[in-house]
């Protein structure tokens, strides 16, 4: 079955008593028993829900993985992974990340014996000089927000089954239309699907996706014991969004390509983070592990004057200045004040995240008034 065959039919059946077309709302917190124990396969709605189930094949076909899993946001199902661990344990993320993945390990994780590192995994062989016996989860985004660093997951892959750890990446920005880490080594694929899969900014959900048996069951038990799981609501509105992924996948992708090669040619743009780039120093990496380069673009202007900054995002029409991303329509973010306020001002420096950067979340509308905005916002 191809992508957008699964988007549209995995997970999904007609319903048996009624022959809908759509999977129903299971607006339901318990289910009747015949006798104690002797039920249809459902007890509460926070260990299982047929409209969760559903979404949760759907997205487990769609990474080509066996198992998965959904969570009340991108970060709860963050927190089951980093859960699976004890006080001790030490973990290697990449250096430039989401800000709320990193307060969560930071703020939160560390208080419980946790120990992280942050590092640059542009070139994957830098991790094992900080690999060590306590070693046990490699935790990679890629592309990186907002930074657009690509880390190359089959060589991250090779080098975590060399010592024995999990590989986790955090596929949020590129999504199964355009990479699939399992099938490059990952074990573990994480989601914020309140971005591109359910893709209307209606949505705040999370979902895990992994093949093996054990750790699935380990974090199914984790994510009831928890408690952080979706409503039936929210399941269904994602369920109805993914039909459309590959649609908007492509159109966020060709919308991107056209605005970063405008950006790329303005006399006013300093730097441009786009993997597309031929000049992206991990291009090639990028194009041999994605299907396309995605939507998402962060550049800086000439001067780097975080005021000129702000009048460029305060003018804009189109591009709606707002948190998040992977919506239809399109947004502008400042990452320094917004998604990533929570990582201190010396380590966004280190990465290159300046209080100027502009992160842009390309929609879907017609790319001439697209760039039309962009042009009359920068001028």
């Amino acid at each position: 079955m191809k992508f957008g065959t699964k988007a549209i039919h995995a997970g999904v059946e007609p319903d048996p008593s009624t022959g809908a077309i759509m999977t129903p709302i299971y607006q339901t917190s318990t289910y009747v028993q015949a006798s104690p124990g002797d039920h249809k396969g459902y007890e509460y709605s926070r260990t299982q829900n047929p409209t969760r189930d559903a979404l949760q094949k759907n997205i487990a076909a769609l990474e080509n993985a066996r198992h998965g899993l959904c969570f009340a946001s991108g970060l709860a199902s963050i927190d089951a992974i980093i859960k699976l661990f004890k006080p001790g344990d030490e973990i290697i993320a990449a250096n430039d990340l989401y800000g709320g993945t990193y307060r969560l390990f930071t703020k939160i994780f560390s208080k419980y014996g946790l120990k992280f590192h942050f590092i640059n995994m542009e070139n994957v062989q830098d991790i094992e000089k900080y690999i060590n016996g306590n070693t046990k989860l490699l935790w990679i985004e890629t592309p990186t927000n907002p930074m657009m660093n690509i880390i190359d997951i089959r060589g991250a892959s090779d080098i975590a089954k060399k010592h024995g750890l999990l590989l986790g990446v955090d596929n949020t920005f590129a999504t199964p239309y355009l990479q699939t880490p399992l099938d490059l080594g990952a074990d573990i694929v994480m989601h914020s699907v309140t971005k591109y899969l359910a893709g209307h900014s209606d949505v705040v959900m999370g979902a895990l996706a992994l093949n093996d048996d054990q750790l699935a069951a380990d974090l199914a038990f984790i994510q009831n014991s928890s408690g952080a799981t979706p409503g039936p609501q929210d399941s269904f509105l994602t369920l109805r969004g993914i039909k459309t992924l590959h649609l908007r996948m492509q159109r966020h992708t060709e919308n991107g390509q056209a605005i970063a090669g405008y950006l790329q040619d303005h006399p006013k743009v300093d730097k441009l983070y786009w993997p597309g780039l031929s000049s992206h120093p991990n291009h090639a990496i990028a194009k041999e592990q994605m299907k396309d380069f995605g939507g998402m673009i962060s550049f800086t202007l000439k001067g780097n004057d975080k005021e000129e900054a702000f009048r460029v995002m305060e003018s804009f029409r189109y591009f709606s200045l707002a948190e998040s991303l992977g919506g239809v329509e399109s947004l502008v973010n400042h990452p320094a004040t917004m998604t990533h306020a929570s990582i201190p001002y010396e380590e966004r420096q280190k990465i290159g995240l300046l209080d100027s950067l502009i992160r842009l979340s390309v929609g879907i509308e017609d790319v001439e008034d697209l760039i039309e905005d962009l042009k009359q916002a920068i001028n």
